[in-house]
């Protein structure tokens, strides 16, 4: 499959066939990784990482996946870019362009990455904006593949949380996108905009996906093979807001009874990171000392429990980031 000279900026940017590839890909990488090899598939290749937000994962997965592969990256801080401040993006994506094979972008707004995507003349990928994150979706298709026991369109899985996020959005999407189970589990006020949820359904509609959009959480969870959740307090959420966004996800947390309401034995637990599931971090303390809460969106036993696959979920960002990679930039023979 030829996905040379492609941007991935939001989900619907593949058909199914083109994100199965990926993931498949990916699996490949894994394995690869694991036995030791290196192909040197984007040797020569340069590619400038754009950062707006920090990040552990991100970054750290496109650097190794360019190493190990034989490219070069330059990170550019947003103290290094001046996007949208000095320099438009859409000139700043022209000189990239002429410097860089390949561009990540990890930022704010959508638009950003779409004129970075327009203008550049090179593939540019979307490391996370505010809207959606399809470089985690390759990462969490491939560990329900791995984890789930059964063929992919057999998968189910529930997302708990704020509705709203780049994370829930982009986990409708893909679930739509390939035909699954999705089932989004939030308070009515923080459920995914209408315009979200028309895309998902216009997938739906071709791939025979079922789209669950609730508050309930027993009939969320009920017989999923996944639960997932993302971070209440997210960057740049300001902490006169904490004590309301607790009040109101707190049903939502995913705790052991929360996973056996899932009525399955094998159900697992998955979360794009970090997780504030104790107190071992300055967020985690002042939570506890302020509302004696030792885990916000996920209980420390659930999180430290074998049903619990977020780190494989995590190295799963490196494989399937590689693939991307060596897929738009790189030599696949």
């Amino acid at each position: 499959m030829d996905l040379q000279g492609r941007n991935l900026l939001k989900e619907t940017d593949l058909t199914a066939e083109e994100f199965r590839y990926l993931v498949d890909l990916g699996a490949q990488f894994a394995v690869a990784k694991h036995l030791g090899q290196r192909s040197g598939r984007l040797a020569g290749r340069n590619i400038a990482l754009i950062f707006e937000k920090a990040s552990t994962r991100t970054r750290s997965a496109f650097e190794v996946a360019a190493h190990d592969e034989g490219g070069h990256v330059t990170y550019l801080s947003p103290e290094d870019s001046h996007l949208g401040h000095k320099e438009s993006v859409k000139d700043a994506a022209r000189v990239l362009g002429r410097m860089f094979d390949g561009i990540e972008f990890r930022g704010f707004a959508q638009e950003s990455a779409e004129i970075l995507g327009a203008f550049a003349g090179v593939p540019v990928w979307n490391g996370l904006t505010d809207q959606w994150h399809p470089t985690q979706m390759l990462a969490d298709i491939l560990t329900m593949r791995e984890h789930a026991g059964k063929p992919l369109d057999r998968v189910s899985y529930c997302y708990l949380g704020d509705g709203r996020n780049n994370t829930a959005n982009s986990l409708l999407v893909t679930g739509a996108l390939l035909g699954l189970d999705v089932r989004i589990c939030a308070p009515d006020e923080l459920w995914p905009a209408p315009e979200t949820c028309d895309i998902a359904r216009s997938l739906a509609a071709r791939s025979g996906a079922s789209l669950t959009v609730t508050a309930d959480t027993a009939g969320a969870v009920r017989g999923a093979d996944f639960l997932y959740t993302d971070v209440w307090l997210s960057m740049g959420e300001p902490e006169e807001n904490w004590d309301k966004r607790i009040d109101l996800l707190l049903p939502y947390q995913v705790n052991a009874a929360m996973m056996a309401a899932t009525g399955n034995a094998d159900v697992k637990f998955l979360h794009c990171l970090p997780a504030l599931h104790n107190a071992d971090t300055e967020i985690g303390q002042r939570i506890l000392g302020s509302r004696g809460l030792a885990g916000l969106e996920v209980t420390d036993d659930v999180f430290e429990s074998p049903a619990s696959v977020v780190f494989d979920q995590a190295e799963n960002r490196l494989h399937t980031i590689k693939a991307l990679m060596v897929a738009t930039i790189g030599q696949l023979a």
